[in-house]
């Protein structure tokens, strides 16, 4: 009697073989969701550039319709960074960054005859690239509307 509740005793705990499977496995399960996680997290980057962007282009023409003219290139967006928060045209530092903390290209005029134009190169900071790494600007988003 003394031998089975002995063995029975002993059973109760994991081996180390056990607890090393329990851990690979939740190891793998990690990874995995991780992986997945990331996809998303990098569709969703590229989508928050399209609302920071329309917020740009609000700011831009708000600083038209106060001078008359659209910043040059030169003047870029700090012309709309350094003017009074007060003022209509007014665009916090903030938003002159994309998601991925490179600043927004702009230029004035813009490409396909358009006044001026918004750019980011996307996650890789490099032109073209598909999916998260894909160009946007402001004169291909109007086209989308």
């Amino acid at each position: 009697m003394k031998t089975v509740l002995y063995r029975s005793l002993r059973r109760r705990g994991m081996t180390l073989v056990e607890i090393l499977a329990v851990v690979v496995i939740l190891g793998l399960v990690a990874g995995i969701a991780v992986v997945s996680f990331s996809g998303t997290f990098n569709a969703a980057q590229h989508e928050i550039v399209k609302p920071m962007m329309a917020k740009i282009a609000q700011s831009v023409e708000a600083y038209y319709m106060k001078h008359g003219a659209y910043p040059t290139s030169a003047e870029g967006l700090n012309a709309l960074t350094a003017a009074s928060p007060e003022s209509s045209y007014y665009l916090s530092q903030d938003l002159v960054n994309d998601p991925w903390n490179r600043a927004f290209q702009y230029m004035s005029p813009g490409t396909e005859g358009h006044p001026y134009e918004i750019m980011t190169f996307g996650r890789d900071g490099a032109p073209g690239g598909d999916g998260p790494d894909a160009d946007l600007s402001s004169v291909h988003m109007r086209d989308e509307d």
